[in-house]
């Protein structure tokens, strides 16, 4: 792996943002830490979802198919008496071998073919979950056992582990941005038969990058069935989230380190505001604008280039002030 100083310092600052992050869970009430928790879930999925969509370019609408197995996974061991860690480390294993098996067949496939596999796999999932009553409860659901302690404290708790997993996903993200899994990943986005031609194993490089997003969407998923304490097939395979998370990374940039984070933070803020001051007309709203973004930047938030338009705005600003300039002077 080869740290230059521009990921040096996005990495620092990566790390220093997350200390911060968790600094507030001391002075956040109940409301504020689910809030964060769930944003800091919606960040992990892009994390994970970028690593096949994002370095990768394959189209993968997949992902809630791992959070859901996460969730039951973390429901069914809970059940099965194991503690809430060895639920939650069972339930990226279980999602790990669910990827395995979902793209060793659908990773042969490729473009609006594979999009629409992805998609079938969500649909597959959530039919077994419904129908499997003695594993999964059926359509009634299933309860998970609540952690003990008061809101307040339970509350930090999921925050923090939720933040943790995020940290995880993060430094994940770096390591296979400046790697030579990476690079193979980016050669596999820009031209399959090319990068074949220069030696990469195209099939090993997609799988892998299959898998490890798999685990750790299906870790999030875990988390969040213990913090909810109940779920069900409707919740847990959310057609929408298989939507909302690519469009979150488009938002903030595809394929980059800080691309997910950003994105997220901004699909939520631009959410909650629509939903506030529009609520009769929120979701074609908010489609109306996610269009426009995407339209306007194909590249994302990160993918303009501040520099020019800080260049832009100063020559614009010194023209303005030798025009008054020259107007005092006449006057």
């Amino acid at each position: 792996m080869i740290l230059d100083r521009a990921t040096v310092f996005k990495l620092i600052f990566g790390l220093l943002l997350f200390a911060a992050t968790a600094s507030l869970s001391a002075v956040l009430d109940n409301y504020y830490l689910q809030v964060g928790t769930t944003l800091a879930m919606l960040c992990v999925l892009c994390w994970a979802w970028n690593l096949v969509g994002g370095y990768m370019g394959y189209p993968a609408l997949s992902m809630i198919s791992f959070f859901g197995v996460g969730a039951y996974a973390d429901g069914i061991a809970q059940m099965q008496g194991l503690s809430i860690y060895a639920a939650w480390i069972a339930a990226a294993l279980i999602g790990a071998i669910v990827a395995l098996l979902l793209g060793l067949p659908l990773l042969r496939l490729k473009g609006h073919y594979f999009a629409v596999g992805t998609v079938a796999s969500v649909e597959v999932l959530r039919e077994v979950a419904n129908n499997w009553d003695s594993l999964t409860g059926g359509a009634i659901g299933m309860n998970i056992p609540i952690q003990p302690g008061n809101p307040d404290l339970v509350g930090r708790f999921f925050f923090l582990s939720m933040l943790g997993l995020a940290l995880g996903a993060f430094l994940i993200t770096v390591v296979v941005d400046r790697s030579r899994f990476g690079f193979g990943l980016r050669c596999i986005r820009q031209n399959e038969q090319a990068a074949s031609m220069v030696g990469i194993n195209v099939f090993a490089y997609k799988v892998a990058a299959f898998v490890l997003s798999g685990a750790i969407g299906a870790a999030a998923g875990g988390i969040y069935a213990s913090m909810v304490a109940f779920i069900e097939p409707k919740d847990a395979f959310n057609l929408i989230m298989t939507i909302e998370v690519p469009v979150m990374v488009m938002l903030g940039g595809m394929g980059t380190i800080f691309g997910p984070l950003i994105g997220g933070v901004f699909y939520v803020v631009l959410k909650e505001f629509v939903w506030a001051y529009f609520i009769d007309w929120h979701s074609g709203i908010l489609g109306l604008i996610i269009v426009a973004v995407i339209y306007f930047l194909p590249a994302g938030v990160l993918g303009l280039s501040w520099k020019s338009m800080f260049n832009r705005w100063a020559r614009s600003h010194r023209t303005n002030l030798s025009a008054k300039t020259i107007v005092r002077q006449v006057s």
